[in-house]
């Protein structure tokens, strides 16, 4: 059984990228036109929402190197040990909403340091997977169709992170722990 779902996982993009343009070709839809429309459209949307990806991510340069992630460790460290909560976690929660890539970075760094199956290294699996990047989502959503004025989506959706955070610390104490 394993065998065969390799062999058609090795075999399902060829399969799509032929069977794609001949579905179109068999519907009479011009398939590289409609291709290089398509790619267009990506590409000034890409040029739409640059700023506000540059934006986060100069926000997120300024939060690593300014040591406020490391400040904020150290008050708010003993609050979180009070719910059993390792102080280490702290940037991963606040990198979250904002990079991805920089969560996982931190992910990393806290898998390496404590172990995968660590205390910490649950917690920061769990939290990893809890919730997506807010910012980034929020630009590219709200950025590619130009909405200037996002009124309550922010707060809403950084409720929603902390919701999942808590839901995700929560779990952990009563499965993982």
């Amino acid at each position: 059984m394993g065998e065969a779902l390799a062999q058609a996982s090795r075999w399902m993009v060829p399969i799509l990228l032929v069977s794609i343009p001949l579905y179109g070709l068999v519907r009479r839809v011009p398939v590289y036109d409609a291709f290089v429309e398509g790619a267009a459209e990506g590409l000034k949307v890409s040029v739409r929402i640059l700023p506000y990806l540059v934006a986060i991510m100069v926000a997120l340069a300024a939060l690593r190197t300014s040591g406020l992630l490391e400040v904020l460790q150290a008050l708010l460290g003993p609050f979180l040990g009070g719910w059993g909560i390792p102080a280490d976690i702290l940037p991963l929660v606040l990198i979250r909403p904002l990079s991805g890539s920089g969560a996982l970075a931190v992910t990393t760094d806290l898998l390496r340091r404590y172990g995968p199956d660590s205390p910490a290294g649950l917690l920061a699996s769990v939290l990893q997977g809890s919730t997506d990047t807010t910012f980034y989502v929020l630009s590219l959503y709200l950025g590619s169709v130009g909405v200037r004025n996002p009124r309550y989506a922010l707060g809403v959706c950084l409720f929603g992170d902390a919701v999942a955070f808590a839901a995700g610390v929560v779990l952990w104490n009563l499965l993982l722990r």
